[in-house]
């Protein structure tokens, strides 16, 4: 089992080693996020992301990404640290880091057989879907639902009583 630090690669690197992957016939699925603060949505969005095929990508939002995203305050943890935190869980076969609003370009380039998406989308709402279908990439809506989030746990914490 390789070491979570080396699951996380550049985009180029992830190219040339993905070429070698679809020679042999596997499945790839490309999942992402911000995964600011790692809560057990994550870890379930995750785990059944990587069901849909043999390898999972996952794309991790870039610090300026989050904070256009997410506005001030955010992300909490930097891109490595969040990169590093996803790819030490096993279900991820490799990580990598993309400042895009959406991962429409990743699609472009990493040609991946399914574009896995949580359930706070519907197969309607994913913003890469037309890049998708254009593709030939098959959107899944993968996890449990949408109960949990990093704003509600940021919430809870700043609720929390302090000692």
């Amino acid at each position: 089992m390789r070491k979570a630090q080396e699951k996380i690669v550049s985009r180029e690197k992830l190219v040339s080693l993905l070429g070698v992957t679809m020679r042999r016939g596997m499945h790839i699925v490309l999942a992402n996020g911000v995964f600011d603060t790692l809560h057990v949505g994550h870890t379930r969005y995750l785990a059944a992301a990587k069901a849909e095929g043999d390898l999972l990508i996952v794309a991790v939002n870039s610090d300026s990404s989050v904070r256009h995203l997410k506005g001030s305050g955010r992300p909490i943890l930097d891109e490595q640290a969040r990169a590093l935190l996803v790819a030490a869980l096993r279900d991820v076969d490799y990580v990598v880091i993309f400042s895009e609003p959406n991962v429409e370009k990743l699609l472009e380039e990493l040609r991946p057989d399914v574009h896995a998406k949580g359930t706070d989308y519907t197969t309607d709402s994913v913003p890469e879907r037309a890049v998708a279908a254009r593709l030939g990439i098959r959107v899944a809506i993968v996890g449990d639902p949408k109960d949990h989030s990093t704003r509600s746990l940021l919430d809870a914490i700043r609720k929390a009583p302090h000692v």
